[in-house]
């Protein structure tokens, strides 16, 4: 399952735009402008089925009628595979012109742009262009929903291999704890560097071979959220606690799978270190909980009500400072996708959890230079509802004697 599927685009087929087309009648809208240039806008490119280009190029997708691309006079060996009509331009003067000829009869189009760059995942076109579309009488509104549905929502294919991947990762993390309680014992402990080392190369053993990763942090490091250790980093001693994050995919046209696990290098832990677990599960569960709820009742669900479900329970454990990132990101062919998120923190992310998004719920207590702790699963939300992966959530502290 190695390389990019040969698949065709979505706006280049029939079908494709008929989808997209239907989703811009439900919301009033007179078109999708999909605006590229030089890989800026991954989530145009993708959907356009473009490589690696070095002009400005605009694709309307119209509510009614056929796609037109609008490309520079040089780069027509990029759009090759395109079935529809292509105009070409040549000098700045002459594309502000036929722009405005393509917008013609459009009063209000979609564009990856984000008000306030509330969501700096779908704030992708330049201000600069978004002046010229409004310059043309044309009002843009945040395509978020349209990327939810035909960009960041997984295919079958896709939810099928991050099934199996995420079993893969879930069983290498819990062998990474193993492996840094045996190294104890034989009185060669490892360090951070050296478990990260070991948990890499048993990825790339699982076939988790296309952006493999992990965050291993001891003790105080776990309590920085994106911690890097300097060289080697900390040695896992005895009584440690130990965070394993990590994260991968099996081919780049398939989606990740990302966790976060606990333990101790100790057959038991104190009252403060046990309750802030407990409380970091429990918000974990609270936000599944909610998903599962209004998947039974038939009602929508945005990011951001995850996260304060999530949230909620950290704060009334008393440790609600002590959150200081996002529930979930979204995940799709980018570990950190253009789907919603969970967050009413960093930004507020109203979007609607569509079926087929998939995201992470990752909540985490960080007392900075003592401890920290995450879980982080994941989640297909599907049109029977949530999907967590793996399927056995960690539910307790790994606990080892050494």
């Amino acid at each position: 399952m190695d390389g990019v599927s040969d698949a065709p685009a979505m706006m280049t087929t029939e079908g494709g735009v008929a989808r997209v087309q239907a989703a811009l009648a439900e919301r009033d809208l007179d078109g999708w402008l999909l605006y590229e240039f030089r890989g800026q806008n991954w989530i145009s490119a993708q959907l356009l089925g473009t490589g690696w280009t070095t002009r400005r190029s605009y694709v309307l997708v119209p509510r009614e009628g056929r796609p037109k691309a609008l490309v520079h006079a040089i780069e027509h060996a990029a759009w090759r595979h395109w079935p529809w009509e292509i105009e070409s331009y040549a000098g700045w003067r002459e594309m502000e012109a036929k722009l405005g000829e393509l917008l013609g009869g459009c009063d209000r189009v979609a564009l990856e742009t984000s008000p306030g760059a509330a969501v700096p995942t779908v704030d992708l076109v330049p201000a600069g262009t978004v002046e010229a579309i409004r310059a043309a009488g044309v009002e843009p509104v945040s395509s978020g929903d349209l990327i939810s549905l035909f960009f960041s929502a997984w295919t079958e294919e896709q939810l099928v291999d991050h099934r199996r991947t995420a079993e893969a990762i879930a069983g290498i993390a819990k062998g990474g704890f193993e492996e840094a309680a045996q190294a104890i014992r034989n009185g060669e402990p490892h360090t951070e560097g050296s478990l990260t080392r070991w948990i890499l190369e048993q990825m790339n053993r699982a076939g988790v071979t296309v952006d493999p990763d992990t965050h291993v942090a001891v003790g105080a490091g776990a309590a920085d959220p994106h911690y890097s250790p300097a060289g080697e980093g900390e040695t896992i001693g005895a009584g440690e606690v130990l965070l394993i994050d990590l994260w991968g995919r099996s081919s780049e046209s398939m989606v990740f799978a990302d966790q976060t696990w606990m333990g101790a290098m100790a057959p038991s832990v104190d009252d403060r270190t046990r309750r802030v677990w407990t409380t970091v599960r429990d918000a974990r569960d609270a936000g599944i909980a909610l998903l599962k709820e209004r998947a039974a009742a038939g009602e929508p669900i945005r990011g951001f009500e995850v996260d304060d479900a999530c949230r909620r329970v950290i704060a009334e454990a008393g440790y609600g400072d002590f959150f200081i990132h996002r529930t979930g990101h979204s995940m799709d062919r980018k570990l950190h996708g253009s789907g919603p998120n969970l967050d009413n923190l960093e930004t507020r992310d109203d979007r609607i959890l569509v079926p087929g998004v998939g995201f992470s719920v990752e909540p985490g207590i960080y007392l900075p230079g003592d401890l920290g702790m995450r879980s982080e699963i994941n989640v297909h939300f599907g049109v029977d509802g949530p999907e967590v992966t793996p399927t056995m959530p960690q539910v307790d502290l790994f606990l080892f004697t050494v």
